[in-house]
């Protein structure tokens, strides 16, 4: 899958300093002044220059076979996107056609631009890099366009439908790198020759009121009135970064308090464990390698993270059946021009366990997608998938979930069991036409357990909604 990172501008301000001794019969004049001086100083701050460049040929590291068309946005003179994504061309912008000519120089993104754009393959004609005068096309240095030979293309007039936003149906793993890493005038930032990295952190935090309860639900479960109240639902903190190899390695490391089991008493104990640490490996053939405490690739629903989900809550049977993240290595790819992603993986929890890595239950789960329908470049797209998940059931089983919130209590809990094996099975659709969604998933768990009579665990949901905030609100790319 594709993904493009959001440009973010800063607005400088203007300071009017007046000179001499006032006179109030000027005050109009005065007046009318800084009026006028403020609304220049914004305007021409709200306005950074824009360069946009499209359909350029970058050349692979490695061999032909790897090159790509991207486009590229500069604004103020520092590289801020480099995308195969079609971009928006705005009234003001310098936008030009490179014509598929080969790019060569520093793309570092948050970094002023430095590159050329030659009208040849220097692989196929060294008189390319022999002979720039000739053959270049476009040169920039240090954000400023020194040659420019290239076909201007014109911005869409105001009655022209602007080009829909991709939808990205995937949270790209462990973290999406915002633009601001590139940054290094970031105070979370740090920046190493071996090693760099971005702090984050998040609180969550809920607060429910339960409107009735009957006599049949009291029993069940006890008065559900003792869950009314504000809720600390985690605190999380780490790093995302990179190994600063040829093809960098990404990493993730975060760690939690037990927020989990903790309201806004501030006298309560409270734990300290490592959520996610992460390593992702680039491979040949575009293969990735993901190796550490991670979640299982199946269910579209459980790898999203939890900002992306059209619903408060995961699913009841999400919950019940496939653990939220567990120790082990992924392999994942993507084929037929993106439009199929696949992903395998083995687990075994023996780090978070009291037990052996022999006495610890093993998990091979794989998952594979298919985007079959794709229009309007992104926007409206049909999307299915398959997960399968086997465990040899070394220790017992459990599934239990809680309903709607996640401070409440265990509506559904079969207490733990013994069992030979358990295979579940995910399948998913979703189909999203710009702002709307809606979605299917069915899970099922085939248990081998003789003492407990083999028991077939299923469930489903069905989600519909408007996405009215968020990237997904305005069909409009931002880039």
């Amino acid at each position: 899958m594709k993904y493009r990172a959001l440009n973010i501008t800063a607005v400088s301000m203007a300071t009017l300093h007046p000179f001499g001794v006032f006179d109030l019969r000027r005050l109009p004049l005065f007046v009318l002044l800084i009026a006028v001086c403020a609304f220049a100083a914004v305007a021409n701050a709200a306005d950074p220059e824009r360069i946009v460049v499209m359909n350029t040929h970058l050349a692979g590291r490695d061999a032909p076979s790897q090159d790509v068309a991207v486009n590229l946005l500069i604004v103020d003179g520092r590289l801020s996107v480099v995308t195969r994504d079609t971009l928006v061309i705005t009234p003001g912008d310098t936008a030009v056609d490179a014509n598929g000519g080969f790019l060569f120089g520093q793309l570092a993104l948050g970094a002023p631009s430095n590159f050329v754009i030659l009208d040849e393959d220097p692989r196929k004609n060294v008189d390319a890099l022999l002979d720039t005068k000739t053959h270049a096309r476009f040169a920039i240095r240090e954000g400023v366009i020194v040659k420019n030979e290239l076909q201007s293309i014109p911005a869409p007039s105001d009655d022209v439908n602007p080009m829909p936003r991709r939808w990205r149906s995937y949270t790209p793993p462990p973290i999406a790198v915002p633009i601001r890493y590139f940054d290094s005038r970031k105070w979370n930032k740090f920046e190493t020759k071996p090693v760099s990295g971005l702090f984050v952190g998040a609180v969550i935090m809920d607060r429910q009121f339960w409107f009735s309860q009957d006599s049949k639900s009291e029993d069940q479960v006890g008065d559900v009135s003792e869950f009314e109240e504000g809720y600390i639902r985690g605190f999380r903190f780490g790093v995302v970064g990179t190994l600063n190899f040829k093809r960098p390695w990404r990493y993730t490391v975060f760690a939690a308090t037990h927020t989990f089991d903790k309201g806004f008493d501030v006298n309560t104990n409270d734990e300290f464990t490592w959520f996610d640490y992460r390593l992702d490996i680039p491979l040949p053939a575009g293969l990735m390698l993901a190796v550490g405490k991670q979640k299982e690739p199946i269910s579209m629903e459980r790898l999203a993270s939890l900002a992306y989900l059209p619903m408060q809550e995961r699913s009841a049977i999400a919950d019940a059946l496939i653990p939220a993240r567990n120790h082990g290595v992924v392999l994942s790819g993507t084929a037929a021009s993106d439009n199929v992603s696949w992903a395998a993986g083995a687990f075994n929890n023996w780090i978070d366990s009291d037990e052996s890595f022999s006495d610890t239950s093993n998990q091979l789960v794989g998952r594979v997608t298919w985007a079959p329908a794709v229009f309007q470049n992104e926007s409206n797209l049909l999307h299915f998938g398959l997960g399968l998940r086997y465990t040899d059931a070394k220790q017992p089983l459990r599934a239990r979930s809680r309903p709607e919130f996640n401070n409440a209590p265990f509506y559904v809990d079969t207490g733990s069991f013994s069992a030979d094996d358990q295979l579940t099975y995910n399948l998913e659709a979703y189909w999203r036409h710009g702002p709307y969604m809606v979605g299917f998933e069915y899970i099922g768990a085939d248990v081998d357990s003789p003492e407990t009579g083999d028991p077939f665990v299923s469930g489903y949901h069905i989600t519909g909604c408007l996405l009215y905030t968020s990237d997904a609100a305005d069909d409009r790319p931002r880039v």
